[in-house]
């Protein structure tokens, strides 16, 4: 082709197509664009054959144009990956859930298909669908990357634009980024135009369960038409089997494309990712603290295993989700003999149970500050649970364990008003106590990290610097890993990174230092970033070279979406901390779930139940075949900067 390259859309469009004048018109009608010059290969034709495009457009194929629908185009300008082609083939004639690990080019799939569905249906739109603003804000800059979708043709929408404007939005754009609430609110508003989208993509996909707000969307589509395609993106399908089995029948799913980190057709293009566990005995002192609270578990769990209606009574081993689970179903069948008063009595018990297992998780998990900091809420009102601290004032045991807690942590600052101006400044906490045995662990993971790195790469400069991510899952986690690291400096050069305030009582992050704070994290400002789980998807952190978890889920989707930050261009670690006993089972049970999901789809045993309306989109006669193309694209413009650029060409009209 020449050296003009373009990308059809860059020569393609609606408002081209019904003002092109006689010049490509004519071109199209003559037979001898056909046999264009060597110089002007068949990339050449398929422009010319889009503007005859809408001309042609067959109501009953739903808006299809079989001129452009022809073929489908596949970029070039990226290395072409087999597994990639393969995958976006398929996404285009099934609704696909697409499942690979972090960095292997879901986005570039979507794209793709995005892309090419674009092209096919003239009139219609196209939705991504992302959990959260930074998320929308990021998928839209890396598809305009990966297929040259001009910027004018796209729009970005959070709950933050207006109603009024997001209906202007729909009418005149066609590739649409947005979260899903938004388009629950505007199917709801009848402000979407419903029976015009022909393609959706998830982002994120494991969180369609129940009624989620992906669920709710696809439940309002259907009800306008179910001539549009699902493409599901994710890390993981699902926690267990019956988790995916949630997200195929949420997301009327036909067919998974699924790949693990050993799949053949990947391994060329990822790099290694050592996973080592480390398990830490939880110490004299912690175990202590740990006898002590059982004590006052069985003080207050006793009653309601009396009356029976907690019927597990190993109090050590009980967890706080099988106490909300009793609870619950205490609530569907109440017993007879307990009425009235009694009633009110009971669910008091249960809210108390609820909050002293939660608070044994974190001695197991996180030590004894973060305990102290979560009963110190109950103790002193902010939580507002009333009845929950007058109950546990009156108990001998739990005052002398919290006075206890309170003497050694009481002089640390309030965590849970994380000032991000503590970590610019480089302000050190004096005499940090160690609160959990596997906090001593990280720390020297850490230090022979960065002596090591150090020791290997003498060069100093700064694309050699080594970046490591350590994920907890609470807030009061993550600022006291903070606190132990800032005695490290400058080596390690530490920044927390956290989500929303979630409460009156909290302070988080806003987008946009959610959004500094990656930047300066990718650009060697920060080279340790400690986060809570808003780090574990999605957000473009850069390479890094150590992962360290914390702590453990149930759920193998956690660790997965947090292994997905490293391994992207050179070999990766994840090292896994673990307090010895509930914990360790915890994280081997996670294993076996990711084992046990990635047998059932890959397995000859038909275990789950596929979506089998799953449309074709592509009339019957008419089989599009691949053509492949080096796409071009301008440079980004951030939604800020075109709005200033708008504004200043309206006050010149003015």
């Amino acid at each position: 082709m020449s050296g003009r390259q373009r990308t059809l859309f860059q020569t393609w469009g609606p408002s081209l197509v019904r003002g092109a004048g006689a010049g490509v018109g004519s071109q199209a009608r003559s037979p001898a664009v056909a046999e264009a010059p060597q110089e002007e290969d068949d990339d050449e034709v398929l422009l010319v054959a889009a503007y005859e495009a809408e001309r042609q457009l067959d109501p009953e194929d739903g808006g299809f144009c079989a001129a452009a629908g022809a073929v489908w185009i596949y970029p070039t300008n990226c290395p072409v990956r087999d597994y990639q082609l393969h995958i976006s083939r398929t996404a285009l004639f099934c609704n696909t859930l697409v499942c690979l690990p972090t960095g292997l080019g879901k986005t570039f799939i979507a794209a793709v298909v995005m892309y090419n569905f674009y092209r096919w249906f003239p009139s219609g739109k196209v939705v991504f669908m992302a959990p959260t603003k930074p998320l929308v804000t990021q998928q839209m800059e890396a598809c305009f990357h990966v297929m040259g979708i001009p910027q004018s043709h796209m729009a970005e929408m959070t709950g933050s634009t207006q109603a009024v404007s997001r209906k202007d939005i729909w009418c005149s754009k066609r590739v649409l980024f947005l979260t899903p609430q938004v388009m629950v609110n505007d199917l709801t508003r009848e402000a979407c135009p419903a029976a015009r989208i022909k393609c959706l993509v998830v982002d994120e996909a494991h969180k369609a369960l129940g009624n989620y707000a992906y669920c709710q969307v696809v439940r309002e589509l259907v009800k306008y038409t179910t001539h549009f395609r699902i493409l599901a993106l994710s890390a993981t399908p699902g926690s267990d089997i019956k988790a995916v089995q949630q997200v195929i029948t949420n997301l009327l799913i036909g067919k998974i494309e699924l790949r693990s980190e050993d799949s053949p057709d990947i391994l060329p293009y990822s790099h290694e990712r050592r996973v080592e566990k480390l398990v830490v005995p939880l110490g004299e002192e912690l175990g202590a603290i740990q006898k002590t609270y059982i004590q006052i578990l069985e003080t207050f769990a006793s009653p309601l295993i009396q009356r029976n209606v907690l019927m597990k009574r190993d109090i050590p081993n009980l967890t706080k989700y099988q106490v909300i689970l009793a609870r619950d179903q205490f609530r569907k069948n109440p017993s007879p003999n307990i009425v009235g008063i009694q009633q009110g009595i009971i669910e008091g018990e249960f809210a108390i149970c609820i909050s002293l297992y939660h608070g044994y998780e974190l001695l197991q998990q996180m030590g004894m500050r973060s305990l102290y900091f979560f009963l110190s809420g109950i103790m002193d009102g902010t939580k507002g649970m009333t009845r929950a601290r007058n109950e546990l004032g009156r108990n001998e045991d739990f005052m002398k364990l919290y006075n206890h807690l309170e003497s050694v942590f009481a002089h640390v600052r309030d965590p849970s008003a994380i000032d991000a101006s503590a970590f610019k400044k480089g302000n050190k906490e004096k005499n940090f106590f160690y609160s959990h045995p596997k906090l001593k662990k990280l720390e020297e993971v850490i230090i022979e990290h960065f002596r090591s790195w150090n020791a290997k790469n003498t060069t100093g400069k700064k694309c050699l610097e080594t970046r490591v991510m350590i994920f907890s899952s609470f807030r009061d986690s993550v600022e006291e890993i903070a606190e132990m690291l800032l005695q490290h400096q400058p080596v390690i050069r530490v920044m927390t990174f956290v989500g929303h305030a979630s409460g009156k009582n909290t302070k988080g992050f806003t987008q946009k230092e959610q959004l500094e704070v990656v930047r300066q994290f990718r650009d060697g400002g920060y080279n340790t970033l400690v986060s809570t789980c808003v780090g574990e998807e999605g957000l473009d952190i850069g390479e890094v070279d150590l992962i360290i978890c914390f702590d453990a889920q149930k759920s193998p989707i956690r660790l997965i979406q947090r292994m997905g930050r490293t391994g992207r261009r050179r070999q990766g670690r994840i090292v896994v901390i673990l307090s010895e006993g509930r914990e360790e089972r915890t994280y081997n049970q996670s294993q076996s779930n990711k084992r046990n999901i990635y047998k059932a789809i890959s397995g000859n045993r038909q275990v789950l139940h596929f979506y089998q309306g799953s449309p074709r989109m592509v009339p019957e006669k008419i089989n599009p075949e691949l053509h492949k193309m080096f796409i071009t694209h301008g440079v980004y413009e951030p939604e800020k900067s075109r709005s200033v650029q708008r504004k200043s060409l309206s006050s010149r009209r003015d």
